[in-house]
């Protein structure tokens, strides 16, 4: 950790000494390697929003890509892109799509440019917290009830913030405002169906990630609606506002992989993120570390397997290869050009690093459990 987080605790009074100690401290159990031409990530440079404003990655096969989720493509042929496939796909997105697409006139995505705007604001009488402890216990227990897989907490840290939002209206930047006073961020895991995601690449596959969409984004706000009810500012987020593998890597919820994913202790890679910012005080959980890092050293299967060879072979690097990564961050990271015009001709999402990581695991059953353990000690090669 070589960067001064300290810088980007505009958030919290400039006195607050603690914060940029947990963040340092947080950094290094997290195995964070920030350099110091650390940037703050421009939203506009996504590659889902690139694909619609940079003539460098446009093409006839990402608009097929985009009219393939309103039905508009016409399906591929094959196993798992048929008419039916592409329909299960796109239905598991409904809920999803219905936040979406309901401020697009104001240039509003929710969820994906901007968080989900909240049904009711915040309740003028606030419960006081007598026990953190208690509250924080209850705030994971409610998560769990509004279907969330995994729940942790963690500090709110400007780094991972956009640097700027999109107007969708005309794809410019426009400012990532956030309400004062935010001291913690809740990250809410999905976990996605096993069977499924077993079909990658393929439109039916996409049904999984479909309904981890719309499942966080009624339990982000399920649980954002009762922060606020209790006096608390809640603002509920999905792909918007900051980057969700940080902070899920932070909130203890999983570790860094070298196919770009958290990998956790109870899914694996198949897991969708969401979080709540919040100023509800709340104790932080702290990063876990079980092997995933020691063992992708030794494996490549993602990267063997990739179509475009979009994943990294060899050591993490601080060398992003195209404007759609993070500056500043030693860390494994996809060619997201070559990633994403793949997807484009296959006209849904791929995730063949998912399907064939070792991780990717029903871990119900003993034999997962048990490569799980020895994949986090020196027989890793052996089961490898």
């Amino acid at each position: 950790m070589t960067s001064d987080p300290e810088r980007y605790l505009a958030n919290r009074p400039p006195d607050d000494r603690d914060a940029w100690r947990r963040f340092a401290d947080d950094d290094r159990a997290a195995g964070f390697v920030i350099t110091d031409d650390f940037e703050r990530f421009n939203q506009r440079d996504d590659m889902f929003n690139r694909a619609f404003w940079d003539p460098h990655v446009q093409s006839e096969h990402s608009r097929d890509f985009f009219n393939s989720y309103r039905m508009n493509a016409l399906p591929r042929a094959g196993d798992g892109f048929t008419q039916k496939d592409f329909a299960l796909r796109n239905a598991a997105w409904t809920i999803a799509d219905e936040y979406a697409d309901r401020g697009n006139a104001e240039g509003v995505r929710e969820g994906f440019q901007d968080p989900l705007a909240p049904r009711v604001g915040v309740a003028a009488t606030r419960v006081p917290v007598d026990d953190v402890a208690v509250t924080t216990a209850e705030v994971k227990r409610l998560a769990r009830l509004f279907g969330a897989d995994l729940v942790g907490v963690t500090d709110f840290d400007e780094r991972w913030l956009y640097s700027f939002r999109v107007d969708v209206r005309n794809l410019e930047e426009k400012p990532n405002e956030l309400p004062p006073g935010l001291s913690h961020v809740i990250v809410l895991g999905h976990g996605m169906d096993h069977d499924l995601v077993g079909t990658y690449p393929s439109a039916l596959a996409g049904a999984a990630v479909g309904m981890g969409y719309s499942q966080e984004a009624v339990t982000a706000q399920q649980l954002a609606q009762y922060i606020r009810n209790l006096g608390y500012q809640a603002v509920a987020s999905m792909n918007d506002t900051a980057l969700v593998i940080p902070l899920a890597i932070k909130a203890g919820l999983g570790e860094y992989g070298r196919n770009q994913m958290v990998i956790t202790r109870e899914f694996g890679p198949r897991v969708r993120f969401s979080k709540i910012f919040t100023d509800l005080p709340l104790n932080t959980d702290r990063p876990v570390r079980f092997g995933v890092e020691a063992f992708c050293n030794v494996c490549s299967r993602c990267a063997d397997a990739c179509p475009p060879k979009a994943l990294p072979h060899g050591p993490p690097d601080d060398q992003p290869p195209n404007r759609s990564a993070i500056r500043g961050v030693r860390k494994w990271t996809a060619d997201c050009e070559k990633c994403f015009g793949y997807w484009a001709k296959l006209r849904s999402d791929c995730a063949i690093c998912m399907r064939v990581c070792p991780y990717n695991r029903d871990y119900r059953r003993f034999g997962a459990r048990l490569f799980r353990r020895f994949a986090g000690t020196r027989l890793r090669r052996l089961v490898l």
